[in-house]
């Protein structure tokens, strides 16, 4: 048995996975925001009533990536983790070692290994959400480089911005104008002029309605993701482009980015597919258990 958990700002949801990638048990509980320590305990807790007594092996997913040249937690914005040696506290308080991967990249590695990219060369799994993550999976394998920041295409500036998107909003990062100010479900909302209880669902819904606030809001979102994600293509050159977060429910990405992509993708033609996650909300927390592989 293999568990995946996948460690939120909110929630940590964790899976235990049986021969096949097949689901025998899910659980979700509180994460304990701004308690390291108190973090630490609640996955070891979910760990152990997944599990029930048959020892597993666990993989978690974090919003962050533990630094190679500290050991310890960095970019993340659950901030209580940072500085911290998360992998090796949570190895001890659970007596055995454990694997701790980037959220986007346990998202991507699902993705690639049984959902939406399954039996693509390269995979290119998005997050878009709360935040803009991303996670490269080459043959079957995350990609992460030295730095452990494979993939984070959210912290580049907008690509080929108007006058009116320069600078751009500051990011929590410190930088002005990262796609993840505009392209983010938060960023969507700003650029909207709504309230901060009215999501891109809702923003959605009234452009569906014919409020023309709405439409405007959706079709500038639209032309920035279609100019982030060429600088993508014209990188790395991906088979397919999985989308996931809150903002992959917006059915008309899938059919007006690729109409819009081609005029900043350095091609002819653009081969490139841009999909739906296959796993939904659970790709996350499928990839976490994905970071061991099946014995046989």
């Amino acid at each position: 048995m293999r568990i995946g958990i996948d460690l939120g700002g909110t929630k940590i949801e964790g899976i235990a996975l049986g021969p096949g990638g097949r689901e025998i048990g899910r659980k979700r509980v509180p994460t304990p925001r701004g308690d390291y320590d108190a973090t630490v305990a609640a996955v070891r807790d979910l760990v152990g009533a997944l599990e029930a007594g048959a020892k597993a092996s666990v993989g978690v997913g974090i919003p962050g990536a533990i630094s190679p040249a500290t050991g310890l937690v960095k970019n993340a914005n659950s901030t209580w983790l940072i500085g911290r040696p998360f992998d090796r506290d949570l190895s001890a308080a659970l007596a055995r070692p454990v694997r701790v991967a980037n959220d986007a990249n346990c998202f991507a590695l699902s993705e690639a290994s049984d959902g939406a990219g399954a039996g693509a060369a390269v995979v290119f799994g998005v997050i878009v959400g709360t935040g803009v993550g991303g996670g490269l999976i080459v043959r079957g394998r995350i990609v992460t480089g030295p730095n452990a920041i494979g993939g984070e295409w959210g912290h580049n500036p907008l690509p080929w911005p108007t006058d009116q998107e320069r600078p751009g909003p500051v990011c929590y990062c410190g930088k002005p104008g990262c796609i993840e100010t505009f392209l983010s479900g938060p960023g969507l909302v700003r650029d909207y002029g709504g309230a901060a209880d009215c999501g891109a669902d809702a923003i959605a819904a009234r452009a569906a309605a014919g409020e023309a606030k709405a439409i405007a809001a959706l079709e500038r979102h639209v032309r920035r993701l279609a100019k982030a994600l060429a600088t993508v293509i014209n990188v790395v050159d991906p088979d397919v482009i999985v989308l996931g977060g809150g903002l992959s429910n917006l059915g008309h990405l899938y059919t007006e980015v690729p109409k819009l992509w081609g005029a900043w993708v350095f091609s002819d033609a653009v081969a490139t597919h841009l999909v739906p996650p296959r796993h939904g909300d659970s790709s996350g927390v499928r990839g976490a258990a994905w970071l061991w592989p099946e014995k046989s």
